[in-house]
């Protein structure tokens, strides 16, 4: 019933009720709890409740304490895998870097540790996404791709950066945010080297010197941010011009491809035709000199022949004037097969054809070496020529044969 109901309790403030004898709830609920402290740590002597700890009790808390100190202790003990570095903190301060293995430090919450690998290979990507998350349209993003060229032209240039840790304190302590930082740095390196480019040098010759550039610079501004970073490659994904003129740049690039093969051509066929006509240029020299070096050497000769023969000349000029003549009839007709006869006390002269004798005798001969062997006399160029020379003239002719030149020169000198 209300406190201010006719009977009822008095007022609340009075701190207890018209029973007298009704002990609180809250004495009750202390010594339920002091009970089971008692069974834990031990009772007093003679079975009844001590006013305070015992021994006993003492003894269980220092136990307690020591097993709970050796489980804390425990816990500071943690491994570091292979290619990973440990940074050790005191209250949130770096203290050192441990290495791979099993290592300890102060447990929580004294002393922390944080892994941190330093052989993973990490990357990111500026104007393009491998996965099409994120602001991608087609796995590009225009945003980051699309750059101004120096002679005023856009072009989609997407990069792909390969970075691991070099410090592992630095990279955790220096850069709230290692991986984006790096993506901020990489898409100003980006932007300042192909705005200080032409679009044909981007999109041709010049994709290995930019790559080298870029990278050089992200390199240089990550480590003047002490980040601990270390860019192991820079990788030019695409480099191509917008969307809506691709058609008119691959025609122009075909045509410049065109030209590249035309000039090879041309290169090559001049490396074929300048050897040969400097070789051939280099020939006529030579022939040249030598036929100078023979001129010279021929005009000496005959001088000096000119000169003997004049003293020859000088000496006996009767002689010497018939032996010109006849040197100069034998260099005449030492290229003729043909034979003039001048008869004495003749009116005809006599005109052997020596060259169809001569076609004549090496027939018979051949024939008769052709023959079948038989017992038969032998037969000579003389003897055959000796019919052929009695049917071309009336005259009785002895035999003749072959006659040298200087026979007939021998026969003028008696005559």
């Amino acid at each position: 019933m209300s406190w201010n109901e006719p009977g009822g309790k008095k007022d609340p403030w009075s701190g207890r009720g018209d029973n007298e004898n009704d002990a609180p709830e809250l004495d009750e609920a202390i010594r339920s709890l002091q009970r089971k402290l008692e069974q834990i740590f031990g009772s007093g002597e003679n079975g009844e409740n001590g006013g305070g700890f015992t021994g006993n009790s003492l003894k269980g808390l220092g136990l307690l304490a020591v097993g709970a100190g050796i489980i804390w202790g425990l816990s500071g003990f943690y491994i570091v895998d292979e290619g990973n570095h440990g940074v050790e903190t005191r209250f949130g301060k770096y203290v050192g870097t441990t290495q791979a293995g099993l290592n300890w430090h102060l447990p929580a919450p004294i002393e922390q540790v944080t892994l941190v690998n330093v052989k993973q290979q990490r990357f990111i990507e500026v104007g393009y996404r491998s996965n099409g998350g994120g602001d991608a349209v087609g796995g590009s993003v225009p945003k980051e791709a699309l750059m101004l060229t120096k002679d005023e032209n856009y072009v989609d240039v997407r990069l792909a950066v390969q970075y691991q840790v070099k410090d592992a304190k630095a990279f955790i302590f220096n850069v709230t945010n290692p991986a984006a930082t790096l993506k901020h740095v990489t898409e100003s390196a980006q932007r300042g080297v192909v705005g200080s480019s032409t679009m044909d040098f981007i999109l041709t010759e010049g994709r290995g010197e930019i790559v080298a550039q870029i990278k050089k610079e992200i390199q240089e501004v990550m480590d003047s941010y002490n980040s601990g970073v270390q860019v192991t490659s820079v990788n030019l994904q695409d480099a191509q011009p917008p969307e809506q003129v691709q058609n008119a740049f691959a025609d122009a690039i075909k045509a410049r491809e065109d030209e590249q093969r035309l000039i090879n051509e041309a290169q090559a066929y001049a490396n074929d035709v300048i050897p040969k006509a400097r070789g051939a240029a280099a020939r006529k020299m030579q022939e040249a000199e030598g036929y100078k070096e023979q001129v010279l050497a021929q005009a000496q000769g005959e001088t000096s022949r000119f000169s003997q023969l004049l003293t020859e000349y000088s000496k006996a000029p009767e002689i010497t004037r018939k032996r010109l003549y006849i040197d100069a009839m034998e260099s005449v007709l030492s290229s003729t097969n043909n034979v003039i006869v001048d008869v004495k006390n003749g009116s005809n002269v006599m005109y052997l054809p020596l060259d169809k004798f001569t076609q004549a005798a090496q027939n018979a001969i051949n024939s008769t070496n052709n023959a079948p062997v038989v017992n038969a006399p032998h037969v000579s160029s003389a003897t055959v020529e000796q019919p052929i020379l009695s049917q071309s003239s009336s005259m009785s002719v002895p035999s003749i044969e072959h006659s040298t030149i200087r026979g007939r020169q021998n026969d003028m000198r008696g005559r």
